[in-house]
């Protein structure tokens, strides 16, 4: 007897209804975060982001304050931009009586065709010739100038800026007992111009750095005595602590 051949019956995998249904409340979600990101109210997109966070209970709360972070931190940077600004016109406005004052004592010590101060985009440079500070090949700062040296140092002792003491020659060489080069001539100018601010001015000596070019930042024509004379000078520099648009 031929037996009836089995039939299986076979049933729909009926599984994909579960992720369809995931999918489906994703998109709702989406909807709502969407339509709460067109609206300019920080209340609805706190809603949005409570909403989210409730479709996906258990995940950290990934929307949780995101509009009310998102206005912090827009609000933040301007405040920080503003700060900045301010602070800028506060320190340029500072170096500007500076320089008036340091004009005005030049003017009085009748140093003004040797001394000159200028208010550049790195900060307030006073450029002081080496006749000025020194006698000839030496770099003992001379007893004369201790009163322009002190009231600049008073000026500027208080400022919470960089102070940069910076040495420069001619290019004429120079060999003698004291200095091998002009390496060393404008070393150790800048090294005494800084420990007379310091020792008797009231400069705090952590602000102050010093530098020497010798004759290799020249700012006139060494080919005239005239430009070799402003060539040899120590320039005192207080430095920027926020940028200028000069």
């Amino acid at each position: 007897m031929r037996k009836k051949k089995e039939h299986h019956e076979e049933h729909m995998d009926e599984t994909w209804l579960i992720p369809y249904s995931d999918m489906l409340v994703l998109l709702l979600a989406l909807f709502i975060v969407m339509f709460a990101m067109s609206k300019v109210d920080q209340e609805k997109m706190k809603a949005a982001g409570q909403s989210f966070n409730e479709v996906f209970a258990g995940s950290n709360g990934v929307l949780e304050g995101t509009g009310t972070e998102a206005a912090g931190d827009m609000e933040s940077g301007e405040a920080s931009q503003d700060e900045a600004l301010t602070n800028a016109q506060t320190e340029e406005q500072r170096m500007t009586e500076i320089k008036k004052k340091i004009d005005e004592e030049i003017a009085k010590e009748g140093y003004s065709d040797k001394v000159k101060a200028e208010l550049n985009s790195d900060g307030l440079e006073i450029a002081i010739q080496d006749i000025v500070l020194f006698n000839s090949g030496d770099a003992e700062v001379v007893g004369g100038v201790s009163p322009l040296l002190l009231k600049i140092s008073d000026m500027i002792k208080n400022l919470d800026n960089e102070i940069k003491v910076v040495g420069h020659t001619d290019n004429v060489p120079i060999s003698n007992s004291k200095y091998r080069s002009n390496w060393d001539l404008s070393s150790m100018r800048a090294v005494n111009v800084m420990n007379f601010m310091v020792s008797a001015g009231g400069v705090h000596a952590n602000k102050v750095t010093v530098q020497a070019y010798a004759e290799y930042k020249p700012k006139y024509d060494n080919s005239t005595e005239d430009g070799r004379a402003k060539n040899r000078r120590v320039e005192i520099s207080i430095v920027r602590k926020y940028p200028s648009g000069k």
